[in-house]
């Protein structure tokens, strides 16, 4: 299980340190302290939404003794998106986040499950 949470931080962490990188170039920060400021708010909430994703989908995986069901990864994304709504102080974040991250986890554990490819071989 511990495995399983490390290897989902990992890549919501590299995505929080991306997007804050390209947020500062775009909208310049009048500090460099309000630069770190912000990288660190922006790559700490999405290492928490990892987190909170990889264990969610454990917990479900275990509670339900199912533990290659998509449902657990709906949870784990739902779950995840609930975080951004209170980090927000917005339900209307929160529900939009819960469903549209639930159902991506969702169907990315199915494409999984069944060999779905986004693009074939490429063509010579």
């Amino acid at each position: 299980m511990v495995n399983k949470v490390f290897l989902s931080v990992f890549p919501w962490t590299s995505s929080g340190l991306v997007g804050s990188a390209y947020h500062i170039v775009a909208f310049q920060p009048d500090s460099a302290l309000a630069a770190v400021q912000r990288a660190t708010n922006t790559t700490v909430t999405m290492a928490a939404m990892g987190a909170i994703f990889g264990m969610a989908t454990c917990l479900s995986a275990q509670a339900r003794e199912a533990p290659d069901d998509p449902l657990n990864y709906f949870i784990g994304g739902c779950a995840s998106g609930i975080f951004v709504g209170a980090r927000t102080h917005s339900a209307m974040t929160g529900t939009s986040a819960c469903l549209g991250l639930g159902t991506l986890a969702f169907f990315t554990k199915v494409g999984k499950m069944e060999g779905w490819k986004l693009a074939g071989p490429p063509k010579l």
